[in-house]
């Protein structure tokens, strides 16, 4: 079991459910009004308020952008009401994950975060990354990036004990990944495509309840690094190798101190030592139920991790309008 942080006190276990319920509620005042920009200001803001009344010295090194892109929870950004006295911690979070479905009003937005201590998230460029990810109780090593995906599915078939056609991937709809499904489809396994939401997709390897065996394919590297504080607390393996379209995201990479640019991230390499993972439901999805309104009150569904303990809890909020 990974050794408790001295860092990360039991009460912010519930202190950062009160900050992803806070976005959860602001991005929801939003939802399915067409507007991503505003839904996701929303959060963001209301998300940067909860975090700067705890007491910590926090350092956002996964946020919305650079300084230059971002005015509030830019990377670097210093947040918590205890700047220079109090615990040093690294924050990585999406104030909403998923803002394409929360403006539709699709299933699976997220307000999503993730803390360590300093130095314990990978300060991950906002660039790609391909994604290789399932849950708890299979073989170390069953997954591997470097193999195609025929030889990965057919591997985890085999330590499940199960044909390729008994096993479900969760891939993202993008037209960059057609060949990874159709070769998913050729060895006959199921394909479950989302829209959105890859921090979800790789969590819900953990939930048997989905049926998702396994994630594949590329989303965004900052959503990589969220989904690996959450795989450390409930179990599960990843690997994660970053993409690169031209030479300014290289640059880019080797500015946040990425000096091999092939590199396979391992879970640990992304997200070390002990680590708090929260997320509260903006809409309904396999996760977690969505903010929902009602007569003089909301009603939120979160869930909260702690890699030192392994503990998993589902926090279940009334809010009274």
């Amino acid at each position: 079991m990974q050794t408790a942080s001295h860092v990360l006190d039991r009460v912010l276990v519930l202190e950062m459910v009160r900050v992803t319920e806070a976005a959860a509620i602001a991005a929801s005042t939003l939802t399915g009004r067409g507007d991503e920009k505003a839904a996701d200001a929303a959060a963001v803001e209301a998300m940067r308020e909860a975090l700067n009344q705890l007491y910590l010295d926090g350092t956002v090194v996964i946020g919305e952008g650079e300084r230059d892109e971002a005015p509030m929870l830019f990377i670097g950004e210093k947040v918590g009401a205890a700047q220079g006295s109090g615990p040093k911690i690294d924050i990585a979070l999406d104030p909403l994950e998923g803002t394409t479905i929360c403006a539709k009003a699709g299933p699976n937005a997220l307000a999503v975060l993730a803390v360590a201590e300093e130095g314990g998230l990978l300060n991950a460029p906002d660039v790609y990354m391909d994604k290789i990810a399932v849950g708890p109780g299979y073989p170390h090593g069953v997954i591997d990036l470097a193999k195609s995906p025929t030889e990965n599915i057919r591997a985890l078939a085999a330590a499940k004990g199960v044909e390729p056609k008994d096993i479900i991937a969760c891939v993202l709809d993008r037209p960059r990944h057609e060949a990874l499904i159709a070769e998913l489809r050729a060895i006959g396994c199921g394909v479950m495509l989302i829209g959105d939401g890859d921090v979800a997709g790789v969590i819900a390897t953990t939930d048997p309840d989905t049926t998702i065996d396994i994630y594949m394919g590329s989303g965004g590297a900052p959503e990589g690094v969220l989904a690996c504080a959450a795989l450390r607390c409930v179990g599960g393996q990843f690997q994660g190798r970053l993409l690169f379209r031209n030479d300014d995201e290289r640059a880019r990479a080797r500015k946040w101190g990425i000096e091999d640019l092939d590199k396979i991230y391992s879970l640990d390499d992304l997200a070390k030592g002990d680590c708090i993972f929260a997320a509260t439901g903006v809409t309904d999805g396999s996760l977690l139920a969505g903010v929902k309104r009602m007569r003089g009150k909301m009603t939120t569904e979160s869930v909260v991790m702690r890699a030192s303990s392994g503990t998993v809890r589902w926090v279940k909020g009334e809010h009274r309008l």
